[in-house]
């Protein structure tokens, strides 16, 4: 068992995302990995517990990962898109709040931006899960 603080935890800030081979700016976020467990090969943890920060106006663009993830919304409102993977048009637009939760699949083209006049945060919990063919 391990026990931390979230003031243990450094707020790094995140600069770029990659996605369809190009590096996408991220607009005032940090990330503090709360936990995390193993390695899925490309430098992801197998399982992790993040807590992200986003400024007024903050956004992380358009991108997509191997591992599912949810996002649970502790404060702020934030606008949550999913875009089409070929021609990266949104194809949906959810306006999320304190006590929402989003569900990310695998590989699912997916961003988000602080649409409010504070700093909004999220925990985000993502894990690898692999089905046997």
């Amino acid at each position: 068992m391990d026990i931390a603080s979230f003031n243990d935890c450094e707020a790094v800030p995140i600069d770029k995302f990659p996605f369809k081979g190009t590096q996408r700016d991220v607009i005032g976020t940090s990330i503090r990995w709360l936990s995390k467990f193993g390695d899925d090969g490309t430098g992801y943890p197998e399982y992790g517990l993040r807590h992200f920060t986003i400024q007024p106006g903050g956004e992380i663009p358009v991108h997509n990962h191997f591992y599912r993830q949810t996002m649970y919304i502790l404060n702020g409102k934030f606008e949550c898109y999913q875009y089409d993977m070929e021609t990266e048009a949104a194809v949906k637009t959810v306006v999320t709040g304190a006590g929402d939760f989003v569900y990310v699949p695998s590989l699912e083209p997916h961003g988000m931006k602080n649409i409010g006049d504070e700093p909004a945060s999220f925990l985000c919990c993502i894990a690898n899960v692999y089905t046997d063919k």
